[in-house]
């Protein structure tokens, strides 16, 4: 069926009609997208998680009240920038270690493969996964489903609050860098 420019001026949707179903359609698809990241901002509530480490365990947030945790979102295991992250938080570790902290990497990979990779890397800390992408796109790091998660991390207050967020990652120095952040935040030491 073939519709010609009078038979849609006739039907009476003119250009600007058109222009304004458009809108209306885009402004509507807009407002239905779930929060993200940009709109989580420090003081609030961090979304709960519940997660699978690469040490088989499964780690939930509303269960680690009274300590601080990071949670250091990657986008791949076994890429360059992924293993220099995750290398540094193992350098890292004795410092971060003297924190009342719990601190994680994690990704969208599935359990197996970020086990893998933690286990190559001789990892002392666990790897989350979250092949599903439903943590990752409460706290903003996916959006719309894409497949890889950005290199942002969160640190929680042990009240299970957001102390901090970085969105501006460098993977060889970031486990210095959460040192030095969770000394900025004056987290208390064991």
């Amino acid at each position: 069926m073939r519709i010609d420019a009078d038979e849609i001026f006739t039907y009476g949707l003119n250009t600007m009609n058109i222009k304004a179903l458009l809108t209306a359609v885009i402004g509507l698809a807009l407002a239905s997208l779930p929060a993200f990241a940009a709109d989580l901002k420090v003081g609030d509530k961090a979304p709960d998680f519940e997660l699978t480490g690469t040490d088989g365990k499964n780690y939930k947030l509303s269960e680690m009240k009274g300590q601080a945790v990071v949670i250091a979102w990657f986008p791949k295991a076994f890429t360059g920038g992924c293993t220099k992250e995750c290398e540094s938080f193992r350098e890292s570790g004795k410092e971060i270690q003297k924190f009342n902290v719990a601190y994680f990497t994690a990704s969208c990979d599935t359990v197996e493969l970020n086990t893998k990779f933690a286990k190559s890397l001789n990892l002392d800390y666990p790897i989350l996964s979250d092949p599903d992408k439903k943590v990752a796109e409460a706290y903003g790091t996916v959006v719309n489903g894409q497949g890889v998660s950005k290199r942002w991390t969160f640190y929680i207050d042990a009240e299970g609050l957001v102390a901090f967020i970085d969105k501006e990652v460098k993977a060889a120095s970031h486990g210095a860098d959460v040192v030095a952040r969770l000394e900025a935040l004056k987290v208390a030491k064991k």
